[in-house]
């Protein structure tokens, strides 16, 4: 048989390879700021780029996008040329591909610090930046299956059915998540409201979770794992199992972020379900990871890279059998809006994404550079200073969870609230959060000996740019589907295995979505619930350009410690012209749904310039640009009309007079706290923040607030 000779293309991999170690540092780095943050909130010198709720995203996207996505890109185009033996199918694809993502990582660390944000978790860039993400993941979606389209490997490995389900299933989410109405250049509104744009969202949030940080690193297990312990998988049957199960069950399971909320109780009771059952799966995945190392452990203990790999595997099992435990409504009711979640989210990022990415790069740049790793003892030590950091990080937060939840219930004999105000809660657990940040410069210490390490790995060597090789072309296949080969033979059908993996994925979200929107009684309409006035509609885009929902909730369970704090629980009605919905997912500060009234608008005045004032000991930081900024109108037609297109009830021409309605809302609020002693101008953003606060909660009759409308 003639054989071809052909060479792998590691540029490319080289290229993601250097990105994801520059933006491992930086997104650290920002993820330690607002660590230390949130108990110096002076931390951000009073400027609006570097306050928590602004950079926390920032902080997220960087390690979620730059840091894995640049070693999942990395790792998928070294494993898919050797596992197919083909070079990839276009070089020009690979560098767009490449300059594409960065250039979108670009816009993300621009635009997150100046506010520029949608508020959606995991998917706050705006739709110009959106659009972008979908043409770069179009490039390299064809790249892959190119690539696979000419491969000269019958059977596809393992390692590329996770590669295919998560460019398939990303693509979805992305694509359904990212429908919204432009408003302006850097502007858009969700196309979705309230009830229905939080389960889409969670849908989404679920699964980017699931499909970009957990089924391409599965793909990169199955191929980097074994090739590090020099050992086949274990058992390929389990992997088939694994994969299938997976994939179908994971995408019904993002209801359990919104238990107890103003979500219909069915897909609730969807969403725990299904999160029980992703155990099976997830764990069937560990348990094939680790016994691929049986007869091998004593190589664990002389080799760094099995090590990273080996606690890497540990953490995806304890974060796959946390995660459905969380999902049950009773630990659900302790967890939630807590640190507990926190801790949770991290034992996944550091834990198995952070430390099978240092593996992999371990592992990887020796053979590119075609020499040995420059130091096992460096190697050595990063891994027991990264796993320390873990340590360090999630103890103290598991412990911070549990004490907020317990404090936020506790009743007295005499049943009232023992810890009416929820900053008492704050301040006990602040020795938590030094200990986490201590954990946090840890783990990022540890990412300068990795750095150091590379770098003179890389400098022993000499990088092989074109890895020359050889292989026999595929030969065409006829075989047909034989009973009980049916996996091996869609195996070879590349096509037609990404069509089934989109059908697998595509049911649950049918099943949870398309009821919210054919079904009335899901989401039952208040008629006292209005729109938001032209002023309110401003302030409200000021507080998420501040990202006030990354410490805040609008969302008050049916709780009696809830409902005794902060009013009535909230209906589903109430949120019909939320666009987007703001229900947030951690409580660093007090719940707002009822907030309107329940402070006068000097209070709230003198919050903004210097929290600490109004509430001594807040870790809240000092917004001072709002009361200098003049508050920008001109948006308010299109925003109206923006709005009026998905459904919210404004009259018809009433863009044209909107800003006269805002002017005198403003003035009236003006002269109020000029009233009372402060020194407020009608026409800045302090006023209409202000305004917003004071409606949230009044629409509901018989809520304590309302008069204050």
């Amino acid at each position: 048989m003639q054989v071809e000779k052909f060479s792998y293309d590691n540029q490319i991999v080289k290229n993601f390879l250097l990105a994801a170690v520059v933006f491992a540092i930086v997104g650290m780095l920002v993820g330690l700021i607002i660590a230390i943050q949130l108990y110096l909130p002076e931390l951000s010198f009073g400027i609006p780029y570097l306050t928590f709720g602004r950079i926390r995203a920032l902080h997220t996207n960087a390690v979620i996008f730059a840091f894995v996505g640049n070693i999942i890109f990395a790792g998928v185009y070294y494993s898919t040329q050797r596992v197919t033996k083909a070079r990839m199918f276009s070089d020009f694809l690979s560098k767009f591909h490449f300059w594409g993502w960065q250039l979108i990582i670009l816009a993300a660390a621009i635009t997150l610090p100046l506010g520029i944000t949608t508020s959606k978790e995991y998917a706050e860039l705006e739709w110009p930046i959106d659009i972008a993400i979908a043409v770069v993941w179009i490039a390299f979606g064809i790249n892959l299956f190119g690539t696979i389209a000419k491969r000269r490997e019958k059977h596809m490995y393992v390692a590329l059915w996770f590669y295919i389900a998560t460019w398939v299933t990303v693509t979805m989410l992305h694509v359904v998540n990212s429908i919204e109405i432009p408003v302006t250049f850097l502007k858009s509104y969700s196309v979705y409201a309230g009830v229905q744009d939080a389960l889409v969202q969670w849908w989404y949030g679920h699964n980017a979770v699931a499909f970009f940080l957990t089924t391409p690193y599965l793909g990169l297990m199955y191929y980097f794992l074994p090739k590090a312990a020099n050992r086949p998988v274990y058992s390929y049957r389990l992997s088939i199992l694994h994969f299938w199960a997976l994939i179908f069950i994971y995408i019904w399971a993002g209801p359990h972020h919104l238990l107890y909320s103003a979500l219909p109780d069915w897909a609730q009771s969807l969403g725990t379900v299904f999160s029980i059952m992703l155990i099976a799966p997830s764990w069937g995945g560990m348990l094939n990871g680790l016994l691929t190392l049986r007869g091998a452990w004593d190589r664990v203990r002389d080799n760094p890279i099995l090590k990273f790999m080996v606690v890497a595997v540990t953490a995806y099992g304890m974060a796959t059998f946390e995660g459905p435990m969380l999902s049950l409504k009773n630990v659900n009711a302790i967890s939630h809006f807590t640190d507990w979640t926190v801790a949770h989210v991290h034992i996944g990022a550091l834990g198995w994404n952070g430390m099978l990415s240092f593996g992999i790069l371990y592992w990887i740049i020796p053979r590119m550079w075609g020499t040995e790793l420059y130091s096992k003892k460096l190697a050595n030590l990063h891994f027991w200073i990264a796993t320390l950091g873990i340590v360090f990080w999630a103890v103290p937060m598991y412990w911070s969870g549990i004490a907020q939840a317990l404090m936020w219930k506790q009743f007295t004999p005499l049943g009232v609230l023992q810890y009416p105000n929820f900053l008492e809660t704050t301040l006990q657990i602040i020795p938590f959060y030094i200990i986490r940040s201590f954990g946090g410069l840890l783990y990022f210490t540890g990412l300068f000996l990795l750095a150091y390490n590379l770098i003179k790995t890389a400098k022993s060597g000499s990088f092989i740019k074109n890895e020359e090789t050889e292989a026999a072309p595929l030969e065409k296949d006829n075989e047909k589907m034989k009973r009980g080969q049916i996996h091996r033979w869609l195996e070879k059908r590349p096509v037609k295995f990404a069509i089934l993996s989109f059908i697998v994925v595509t049911i649950g979200g049918l099943v949870q979505i398309i009821p919210m929107y054919a079904v009335k009684t899901n989401v039952p309409t208040i008629s006292s619930v209005k729109p938001y006035s032209p002023l309110e509609l401003q302030g409200r885009d000021i507080y998420i350009r501040e990202g006030c929902n990354a410490c805040h909730s609008q969302l008050v369970r049916p709780f009696r410690s809830e409902t005794e704090r902060y009013g009535e629980y909230s209906k589903a009605g109430e949120y019909v012209y939320d666009h987007p919905f703001l229900w947030g997912s951690k409580r660093t500060g007090p719940d707002l749904m009822r907030v309107g009234g329940k402070y006068s608008n000097l209070w709230h005045f003198m919050h903004m310039e210097d929290p600490r004032s109004m509430s001594p000991g807040s870790i809240m930081p000092r917004f001072p640009w709002l009361y200098t900024n003049q508050l920008d109108i001109s948006t308010t037609k299109v925003k109206i009309n923006a709005l009026r297109s998905v459904g919210v009830p404004y009259p018809k021409g009433y863009e044209d007079i909107a800003n006269e309605d805002l002017k005198k809302q403003a003035n009236k609020i003006a002269e109020d706290l000029i009233n009372n002693g402060a020194p407020a101008e009608p026409d800045k953003e302090i006023i209409a923040l202000i305004a917003y606060l004071q409606r949230l909660g009044t629409d509901i009759k018989g809520n304590n607030s309302a008069s204050s409308k």
